[in-house]
């Protein structure tokens, strides 16, 4: 799939794969900064994107990140038809400051497949075994 990629920052870091056949792109931050327990910020990443219709970009947490430094992702869905800046709202769930560095990777960007659904009013749903239950209601 062809994505094209345009510097708005000539300090961008162009997002890659780390490894062949990862699914997320890494993200870089552009600059130093000491994100607070609780505190939500938003990082510019100093480049565009454009693909087509098919697809949407997504911004998740980077593993690391999430399970041992406890940052969390925000939003970050990035339809086909934006050609703004790409960024990356972080908060941090953890209890001390965490130092983000220029050029460290901070999130992770996937570009998947979509399908627009084609939503119909009824009146009934059909059964399931599951029926309204909500959380937990599948034993875990």
């Amino acid at each position: 799939m062809k994505v094209n990629f345009k510097k708005l920052n000539e300090e961008a870091i162009t997002p890659n794969y780390a490894h062949l056949g990862d699914a997320g792109l890494d993200l870089y931050s552009l600059e130093d900064y000491s994100l607070k327990p609780g505190e939500i910020k938003t990082f510019f990443l100093g480049f565009a994107l454009e693909f087509t219709k098919e697809y949407v970009a997504l911004v998740n947490d980077k593993g690391g990140r999430a399970n041992v430094d406890h940052l969390h992702t925000l939003g970050g869905v990035f339809d086909s038809s934006y050609r703004g800046e790409y960024n990356v709202c972080l908060t941090n769930l953890g209890k001390n400051i965490f130092e983000i560095k220029k050029g460290q990777k901070i999130a992770q960007l996937l570009i998947v497949p979509i399908t627009q659904a084609q939503l119909e009013e009824v009146e009934i749903l059909s059964d399931t075994s599951r029926k309204e239950g909500r959380f937990g209601s599948t034993g875990g």
